[in-house]
């Protein structure tokens, strides 16, 4: 497994039912349909399934994943023993995610894969996300100083999160980086500014600006 190059805190996959809760068909998948999922992030992220586990996926694909249009949290494995497999499958997938959390964060299991930063400002990295949080403050520099680094197809490079860029493009990657550190340094004055010196002092432990191989 090669270390995520880039994440997002939030959740990872689309949120589900818990077991016993009603279902709300259109909005969050059933719990086979969300332990499916599991399995599947996990194989996207790079978990290997061993040959039992890859037939428990063809066996649940029918099921799980119709051909025909139909909306999510409304299918569900009939066969107990089925869904039992699969449940104690998720648990492994996921058991192998919550590894591959970045320095700083932490995956959880809720009703969806999440990934949260660590709250803990003693830690030897701390999640800036996480003195965001904690800073309950409004702080203008946030958007880009929490920003990743990757690069378009176009070749121009770009700072920003999973769905939105905040910067550029530039013509380099160093460029790039520079813009997220000038908005981190923003950052931590604005936190001096608003009292915070406690969260600003943690800047050194920052995590590293993400890049993305380009």
């Amino acid at each position: 497994m090669t270390a995520l190059t880039r994440w997002h805190v939030g959740p990872w996959t689309t949120r589900g039912t818990r077991p016993g809760s009603p279902f709300e068909p259109g909005l969050k998948r059933t719990p086979d349909e969300l332990n499916f999922d599991i399995v599947g992030l996990s194989r996207i992220l790079g978990r290997r399934q061993t040959l039992p586990e890859e037939m428990l996926v063809r066996r649940c694909q029918a099921a799980l994943r119709p051909t025909d249009p139909r909306p999510c949290g409304i299918q569900t494995l009939t066969d107990p023993d089925l869904a039992r497999d699969l449940a104690e499958t998720a648990e492994r997938a996921f058991t192998w995610i919550a590894a591959q959390a970045p320095a700083g964060y932490e995956f959880a299991l809720t009703d969806a894969v999440e990934l949260r930063p660590l709250l803990d400002l003693d830690a030897p990295v701390v999640a800036i996300e996480a003195v965001i949080t904690l800073a309950a403050a409004p702080l203008p520099a946030a958007r880009l100083a929490t920003s990743h680094v990757r690069r378009s197809a176009s070749g121009d490079w770009y700072a920003g999160d999973a769905v939105c860029n905040w910067s550029g493009p530039h013509a380099t990657e160093a460029e790039a980086i520079a813009a997220v550190e000038a908005a981190r340094e923003d950052l931590r004055t604005q936190l001096q500014a608003a009292g915070r010196e406690d969260l600003a002092a943690t800047a050194p432990r920052w995590a590293p600006i993400p890049v993305e191989p380009g």
